[in-house]
């Protein structure tokens, strides 16, 4: 049977409030009375209720979460670099999962509020803004990370989208291709992280001298590739040899519709990805990609909610820059080469 407080207080001779201020650090106890109280502790192992010290000190080492689909790498890996930077400041995660309904993630804030957690942190794919409105009502330090959209009142780690996508499609120019076109996600676009994707391929085309060529996807399932289907098919008949996509997911439906079809990546056409998820070190052609780190989204995020938690000053995690790189592969045929 599990020690109690009042065990505590029988072993060390003291009065439970004694031993509740020891342990919630909350009002001055005396050098001998302290010693015998956490001598008591030890002995009995006792371990206090979380619940309890939260209610007494206002204050909880819970961190709530709440994704839309626990299931995706890009959510695993971002929850690692929470798990485990929020351990090194002795505060658990609380997981909560709304499946992707809208409805059920305002629920999902009212259960973390019961909860006494310090602050919530949302990962997502899409904006809830009753959501967002909820959070805020919560009084309680939040964040979001977003895959697609960006929060940038909210903003954890800025990533150089438009940079790193110029040096992708300035790489493949290296290659010798002189007619690249872009496949990008285009709901919603001017309000998602896919703008700068573009505006990084549009300057490095202008740059080269060269054309661009723009098609646009409703989103990055295997039916919506399958949709732009007839459009891929007229950019490589029009002379495109190479597809700088702005999603890993859009690259991998291309590499396997164009399979279907006999067309070999990237003997016949070139592809590049964005991402580095999982995926790409599955597949057959190795994508060649860009290389976000999301388990240092994670870390970043979760530093600056502890911040925000101790009213720490957190300008410096929003100028915080995650730095990219391209990791090359097998989907980029060099047209140098003779």
């Amino acid at each position: 049977m599990a020690s109690t407080i009042k065990d505590v207080a029988k072993m060390a001779e003291v009065s439970i409030s004694t031993v509740s201020r020891v342990i919630n650090d909350s009002k001055p106890v005396s050098p001998e009375a302290r010693r015998r109280v956490l001598q008591a502790i030890k002995v009995l192992d006792y371990t206090p209720n979380e619940v309890a010290r939260s209610l007494v000190k206002r204050k909880s080492h819970l961190i709530g979460v709440i994704v839309d689909d626990i299931g995706t790498s890009y959510v695993s890996k971002i929850l690692r670099g929470v798990e485990e930077i929020g351990r090194m400041y002795n505060y658990d995660i609380l997981l909560t999962c709304s499946y992707g309904d809208p409805e059920v993630e305002i629920d999902l804030v009212k259960l973390l509020e019961q909860k006494q957690v310090g602050g919530i942190l949302v990962i997502a794919s899409n904006v809830n803004e009753k959501l967002l409105e909820k959070l805020e009502e919560s009084k309680l330090p939040y964040l979001e990370i977003n895959r697609f959209h960006d929060n940038e009142e909210k903003l954890t780690v800025r990533i150089e989208y438009e940079e790193i996508s110029y040096e992708m499609v300035n790489y493949i120019i290296s290659k010798g291709h002189k007619k690249i076109a872009a496949v990008l996600k285009a709901h919603d676009v001017e309000k998602s992280q896919e703008r700068y994707k573009l505006k990084g391929y549009e300057r490095a085309i202008t740059d080269a001298g060269l054309e661009e060529y723009i098609i646009s996807t409703k989103g990055i399932t295997e039916k919506a590739i399958a949709e732009v289907s007839d459009q891929i098919d007229k950019a490589i008949k029009s002379g495109v040899t190479a597809f700088f996509c702005t999603l890993d997911e859009i690259a991998i439906h291309i590499i396997n519709q164009l399979r279907d079809k006999g067309i070999k990546v990237p003997d016949d056409i070139s592809i590049t990805g964005f991402g580095g998820t999982d995926l790409t070190e599955i597949y057959r052609p190795l994508l060649t990609t860009v290389k976000i780190s999301y388990y240092d989204i994670g870390a970043v995020a979760i530093r600056r909610i502890l911040k925000m938690i101790n009213k720490e000053n957190t300008d410096e995690d929003e100028k915080s820059i995650l730095p990219l790189g391209i990791t090359k592969r097998d989907t980029v045929k060099d047209l140098n080469q003779k």
